[in-house]
């Protein structure tokens, strides 16, 4: 059985380096690596991967180096690297197959001017008050329990660019008392469209719990900051005579400290929205008063308080304790907030004598570190305050003074691991941005979840329950967008099967021993017998694929099974065929749909599967020259080789077609101009019939053959194979033969690139008058 691997891994078997060279000689590709292309690491993120690739554009672009005859072909190869590494998918395939993976897709062919890459590319990206987010940690963000303002644009959208210095004046004004984030709906378009996003730029409040609240009002930091503050719940207590010392009493007994303005005749007091914004940002950890001292003087005085001032008053502290109470100079807000963090107790410390005690009954969050201090350990008290709603208490473990407990447990760096309550040996390894809400996402989802790290100590070998393994390692992107997804399906599977992670570049050894060449690797051990799960990396992908082992619905066949149970079937029996590749998109995205239509049709209809990859030739002699191929081999017929295809979603066109339906047509077309004899054509057909299904309603499809028509081809401006262009209805007869052209063989890639261009029409179509259009 295939396996699902994305991130490959170096072997050393003669075999496969000989296999490798072969492939080196053989592919037209380049064989440059296109992480060191844009000279980034494997593990860099989407917005690490466009900051790089920005950098790169404007010194390398053409337009800046109009003397280099050499300049264009340089820039298309830094193009190419990052239109396919900044694609989830792209990028997944390339890492498992190289060039291969990509299915000789032309990604990065064309390029914009340098201003583009200057002013609308990534506007965000230098912000560091601005959180880029995207389709991978947009949901843990929003759901981490903290207040987001999101901004979701578009790279060419005038008004985005209006608003950009006003959002980033804003994102400095409420740094630390919201998160603001922005999403570039350019690169995230099914995430933009999921949420219903259809104008830019659109401003959304979420917080977990509460439906999101879109922004309607003016554009001003002033108008933004006063929207934003009304989701700052927390309290600002006036102080008086009446509640002052109970209040301060109920704080220190709870560990929790208090910071006091005192508002006098002379000095500087602070003023009301700095209270707010610092009661948000400091929301748990400490609470927040003033105290009115003209009102008041003999108790501002109680406080050795004589003008205007603020103090941190941290849990058990007094005036009569010599420097427990903190007096603070600054009036801004961040500045305040740096201070009383410092001052905060740190991470209560675990030592090898307290820690199997201590996490004997109780969930932890613990940070283990190596002697370092940084501003995230100030950051981190917060947590305790973060995570109190979910019964998690947080420590720390200094690996530095306690090696031997840090070696015990295989911790090698600096990390976050939930501990879940049920001894020391039950763990699991946080391997995403060191960001707090990324944290405590992890935090909740863990706790709540069956997944544990795996070590030599605990990994399954003859355990009577069923295990699912996931071989990974924490460089590799996919193997951390599949982590969320592991825990979903091991609440699902509760008590049915275990689930662990292990970290291949710590026990290399193990995963050798299995023969784990790619990450991620994901392996059933089932007693004594190994499946390797082959599918969507996502929970309802695992378990459907669960449930297909315990119940197989599909029958894998081989070319001599093919023979006997279809070629010979009976004279009642009908069978249903998928002709797949494990590399192609298209055909891991049908598995899950072709299990469950197999189960609908159990007893009605066999249902089957051949690997292409595995019996090409087997595939080529029985004519399959593009995948995934369904075949129908009906019952009572006469001929047993005789099948019928899968009706196909896109239509052929004839040069009058072309002209008539296209050209001239009241439609919206997406035309895909190939060759039969062109392999990246075969490659791409699979993929542009998911194309057709996802647009299908909206716009149509349709495929013209440039050997049998090469006049329709050469005249609309057609020069390599696969050519994909977009022909859009826009009222009038078409004249440009040539239409838009895509840059992309990805069907969701260029799904999103026609709805984006379908909403800009939608726009100018509202704003020009009815007799223009």
């Amino acid at each position: 059985m295939a396996v699902i691997q994305n991130c490959l891994k170096p072997s050393r078997k003669p075999l496969l380096f000989l296999l490798f060279i072969m492939w080196l000689v053989v592919t037209s590709h380049s064989d440059e690596d296109y992480y060191k292309l844009l000279g980034i690491s494997r593990e860099a993120s989407t917005r690490e991967i466009r900051q790089a690739f920005k950098k790169l554009a404007l010194t390398m672009h053409p337009d800046k180096n109009p003397n280099d005859e050499t300049a264009h072909e340089k820039f298309l190869k830094i193009n190419r690297a990052y239109e396919v590494l900044k694609d989830e998918d792209l990028r997944k395939k390339y890492d498992k197959y190289g060039e291969k993976g990509l299915q000789d897709d032309q990604q990065g062919g064309r390029y914009e001017s340098w201003s583009y890459y200057r002013y609308d590319f990534g506007i965000y990206d230098d912000d560091p008050e601005v959180i880029t987010l995207d389709r991978g940690d947009f949901d843990a963000a929003v759901n981490s329990g903290e207040v987001w303002f999101v901004n979701f644009y578009f790279p060419r959208c005038s008004h985005c660019h209006d608003l950009a210095p006003t959002w980033r004046e804003f994102a400095k004004e409420m740094d630390g008392v919201i998160r603001i984030g922005a999403v570039n709906c350019g690169d995230n378009g099914r995430l933009c469209r999921s949420k219903g996003i259809s104008s830019y730029p659109s401003l959304y409040i979420f917080r977990a719990g509460m439906n999101p609240e879109k922004y309607y009002g003016d554009r001003s930091k002033a108008s933004l900051t006063k929207f934003a503050m009304q989701f700052v719940t927390s309290k600002v207590t006036e102080l008086w005579q009446g509640n002052v010392f109970t209040e301060i009493d109920q704080a220190f007994a709870s560990r929790i400290g208090w910071l006091i303005t005192f508002c006098a005749d002379t000095g500087d007091c602070l003023e009301s929205p700095t209270r707010q914004k610092l009661a948000g940002m400091l929301d748990g950890v400490v609470k927040v008063g003033w105290m009115d001292c003209t009102m008041h003087p003999q108790l501002c005085e109680s406080f050795d308080v004589t003008s205007s001032s603020t103090a941190l008053f941290p849990p058990g502290s007094s005036l009569a304790q010599d420097g427990s109470v903190l007096f603070l100079k600054s009036l801004d807000a961040r500045e305040i907030y740096a201070l009383v963090m410092q001052h905060m107790p740190d991470l209560e410390t675990l030592t090898k004598s307290s820690f199997e005690d201590k996490l004997a009954h109780h969930r932890w969050l613990i940070s283990f570190t190596f002697g370092e201090n940084s501003v995230a350990t100030h950051e981190y008290k917060k947590l305790s305050a973060l995570l109190k709603d979910a019964h998690i208490q947080v420590g720390k473990v200094n690996c530095a003074s306690e090696a031997e407990l840090c070696a015990s447990l295989y911790i090698q760096k600096p990390c976050m691991a939930v501990f879940k309550g049920l001894g020391i040996h039950d763990f699991e390894i946080h391997h995403g941005k060191d960001a707090l809400y990324n944290i405590v996402a992890f935090a909740k989802e863990s706790v709540s979840a069956h997944v544990t790290t795996l070590r030599p100590e605990n990994f399954p070998r003859d355990e009577k329950e069923p295990w699912l393994v996931d071989f990974f390692a924490p460089w590799c992107p996919p193997c951390r967008a599949l982590l969320p997804e592991l825990r979903k399906a091991s609440i699902q599977l509760h008590g049915q099967m275990k689930f662990g992670t292990l970290d291949c570049t710590i026990h290399e050894g193990l995963c050798s021993m299995y023969n784990i060449n790619a990450y991620p690797t994901t392996v059933i051990f089932n007693k004594s017998s190994i499946h390797e799960y082959e599918g969507h990396h996502s929970a309802d992908g695992i378990l459907e694929f669960i449930e297909d082992l315990v119940n197989p619905a599909v029958v894998t066949l081989t070319p001599d099974s093919f023979q006997q149970l279809v070629k010979r079937r009976k004279q009642a029996e009908t069978w249903m065929v998928d002709f797949y590749a494990p590399w192609c998109g298209p055909c891991q995205a049908l598995l899950p749909e072709w299990r469950r239509m197999a189960r609908m049709l159990s007893g009605m209809i066999n249902v089957g599967t051949v690997d292409c990859q595995k019996y090409h030739s087997f595939c080529q002699g029985e004519n399959v020259r593009a995948y995934p191929e369904i075949r129908l081999f009906p019952q009572n017929s006469n001929r047993r080789d005789q099948y019928h295809s899968l009706p196909r979603a896109s239509v052929d066109l004839t040069p009058e077609d072309f002209k008539r339906k296209v050209l001239e047509g009241r439609e919206h077309w997406v035309l895909d101009f190939y060759a039969p004899w062109c392999g990246p054509c075969q490659h791409f057909a699979p993929e542009f019939e998911v194309l057709a299904r996802m647009l299908k309603g909206t716009v149509r499809a349709g495929k013209v053959d440039c050997q049998a028509h090469y006049q329709t081809c050469q005249s609309a401006g057609i020069t390599a194979y696969p050519t994909v262009r977009f022909y859009p209805y826009l009222g009038t007869p078409r004249r440009q033969q040539g239409g838009e052209y895509i840059n992309s063989r990805d069907s969701s890639v260029i799904a999103d690139v026609i709805h984006q261009r379908l909403q800009q029409l939608a726009l100018q179509n509202k704003s020009q008058p009815k007799d223009e259009l």
